[in-house]
């Protein structure tokens, strides 16, 4: 037969054979389903119920990429210490090498890096209960605590030993104490047994400038020790702040954070006395002689701005009312202290320029 005049006749089909599977096919249906009463299926008829252990099957597959690396690090956090530790570089008297400079600032970029990984690896339970820790690598399966606690482990040991030999013992010497203050004093001693956590702990993120001015002069004076001062009175206000409106957060994961343990009217009395204390201790560089004016007219807006916010989380009632205001405060205090430091940086510029 012609292929084309093949192609266009229908196919002839059995209508006997055809009746025949339709019927085997129902059957086999009826019983796949279990539709009889009672009827109890088979391991094999069961449904399987579906198991995402994407994240797993990730890490056990060496799916750990590249920018988990880089958030174990916590590279926001990272920033601001390289910013206030670039200020204690560029403010100290005397001058450094450009380039010894940069190494330094990358140094001191890496052992905070690396106090963020311990910190990481410590913390992987508690990171998994609070909802502004889960994305982090570990708990979102991203990661393992191995990963981190090796990554910490060789950037502490790489970046003190850099740090002391481009620069002084000093400096590398305050770069390790700084790290193991971070790691082992707050992260695993102070954070999870008394509510001053952040008091005492926040002198290791206050550290950074004296690392730096130690790198530029190997010694460490009253002028670097306002720096530090500043961030210390800074820390406590701008994390109990966060710590008011994720109560819940820390209630569940077990951690005393001042709300929980004395309660909210507490830890905004406190907010205040440290925001206070810490709006008057800005102007420690005026006194101290290392800034002029400009820093001071700067030091004088933001203090009197970190006050306002205070004040009104101070008297706001509880409930929604007082975490918007918490919440209000704690967004200001991200920028204060960049701000502060910018104007000191431009306001010692200008001094050594000649511009004032």
């Amino acid at each position: 037969m012609d292929p084309e005049l093949a192609s266009a006749v229908p196919p002839v089909h059995d209508a006997a054979e055809d009746r025949q599977q339709r019927r085997s096919l129902s059957v086999s249906r009826k019983k796949f389903s279990g539709s009889r009463p009672g009827a109890v299926r088979s391991n094999k008829e069961r449904p399987l119920a579906y198991i995402d252990n994407s994240a797993e099957a990730s890490i056990a597959s060496g799916g750990t990429r590249v920018e988990d690396y880089l958030a174990l690090l916590k590279p926001r956090v990272m920033s601001l210490v390289v910013f206030c530790a670039l200020v204690g570089i560029l403010v100290a008297p005397g001058s450094i090498n450009p380039f010894i400079g940069f190494i330094a600032i990358v140094c001191i970029a890496i052992g905070a890096g690396a106090s963020g990984a311990l910190n990481m690896w410590y913390d992987a339970d508690i990171d998994r209960i609070m909802s502004r820790t889960q994305n982090r690598p570990i708990p979102a399966g991203r990661a393992t605590p191995g990963d981190a606690l090796a990554l910490g482990l060789v950037l502490s040991a790489f970046s003190v030993m850099l740090l002391t030999l481009a620069t002084n013992w000093v400096a590398g010497g305050f770069l390790a104490f700084t790290i193991f203050f971070y790691a082992v004093i707050y992260t695993m001693w102070l954070k999870r047994s008394t509510p001053q956590n952040i008091v005492i702990g926040g002198a290791a993120g206050a550290f950074p400038p004296m690392v730096g001015w130690a790198a530029v002069t190997g010694t460490v004076t009253w002028e670097s020790f306002a720096l530090f001062l500043i961030i210390f009175l800074w820390t406590p206000p701008h994390f109990w702040a966060l710590a008011l409106y994720k109560q819940g957060d820390y209630g569940a994961a077990g951690v005393p954070m001042m709300p929980n343990v004395a309660g909210e009217k507490s830890t905004k009395c406190q907010i205040f006395a440290y925001t206070l204390a810490l709006a008057i201790a800005a102007f420690l560089p005026n006194i101290l002689g290392f800034s002029s004016w400009i820093y001071g007219i700067v030091a004088l807006a933001t203090g009197a701005g970190f006050l306002w916010f205070a004040v009104k989380l101070l008297v706001s009632p509880e409930g929604a009312d007082m975490k918007r205001a918490a919440r209000s405060l704690f967004t200001y205090s991200l920028s204060y202290l960049f701000v502060l430091f910018l104007a000191l940086l431009v306001d010692n510029f200008a001094l050594r320029l000649g511009v004032i």
